[in-house]
């Protein structure tokens, strides 16, 4: 089985950096990869349209990086059906959105685990790249590699909010998230990622986080935004996300250009 990167930083207290894709291209993935600076991928399968072959590719583009591993984040829709997928074709961890109560959590985490004595999970044994196809079929190195999956889930609900500390105590969690603009949503004030309830709910599931012994991230877009997470205890980040990335490219560098044609009488 391969060894889990993103587990192994975790279980030596060692910081984290990931970054996140919507495109299903496995090149991108081996872009990131030979970078050199990314633990971990974040496979946006909550937003982008995936099927099971790009994710299969997806999977064999992070082997090729014994320092990297990867991470699918999880809509409600499918907490029990692509973990499973997700975790056959060699992509190890997971972020599971929308969570909103302990059972919540705890269905989550069943998902991912074997189901067998001592684990409790819903997890059967499969035939995926995970193990070789058909090398490591049910033996107890899959078993143990259910277990070594990190579980990250995306706080972002009032209703999560309230019930945190039972969330939080599910065991098998270990990693957490505030989504801000879910959660100014779900206060009642949409769009509005900065009012002090928003920061006040991000700063207590920090907090509460650290205290149980988990581990909080955040996701920021620039690395100037990490000096207040770090002061709050903070070690792991995601950083940047492709579709913005490109975005902003097109915009300043496209509006830059179209500043000089202008000057030269050519812009339209």
């Amino acid at each position: 089985m391969r060894p889990n990167h993103l587990r192994e930083l975790l279980d030596s207290g060692q910081s984290s950096l990931g970054t996140r894709l919507h495109s299903a291209w496995p090149t991108i993935i081996e872009l990131v990869g030979h970078s050199g600076q990314f633990d971990y991928v974040e496979i946006l399968a909550e937003y982008a349209p995936y099927g099971l072959f790009e994710l299969e590719n997806q999977g064999r583009a992070i082997d090729l990086f014994p320092s990297m591993s990867g991470l699918v984040k999880v809509g409600q829709d499918a907490w029990t059906h692509l973990p499973v997928k997700s975790l056959g074709v060699g992509i190890q961890n997971l972020l599971f959105a929308d969570i909103r109560t302990a059972d919540d959590a705890r269905t989550c985490v069943r998902a991912v685990r074997a189901e067998m004595p001592g684990i409790g999970g819903l997890r059967g044994v499969g035939q995926g790249r995970d193990v070789g196809i058909v090398l490591e079929v049910g033996s107890p190195a899959f078993a143990h590699a259910t277990t070594e999956s990190v579980v990250a889930l995306m706080i972002e609900k009032r209703e999560a909010i309230e019930n945190l500390e039972a969330i939080l105590a599910v065991p098998g969690v270990d990693m957490v998230q505030f989504g801000p603009a879910d959660y100014a949503m779900s206060i009642g004030v949409v769009g509005d990622r900065q009012h002090p309830a928003v920061r006040e709910a991000e700063r207590h599931l920090i907090a509460t986080a650290l205290r149980l012994g988990l581990h909080p991230r955040a996701e920021i877009h620039h690395p100037r935004e990490a000096e207040a997470y770090l002061e709050q205890g903070v070690r792991h980040f995601c950083m940047g996300t492709d579709v913005r990335t490109l975005f902003a490219w097109y915009k300043e560098q496209g509006g830059a250009l179209k500043a000089i044609l202008a000057g030269q009488g050519g812009a339209r």
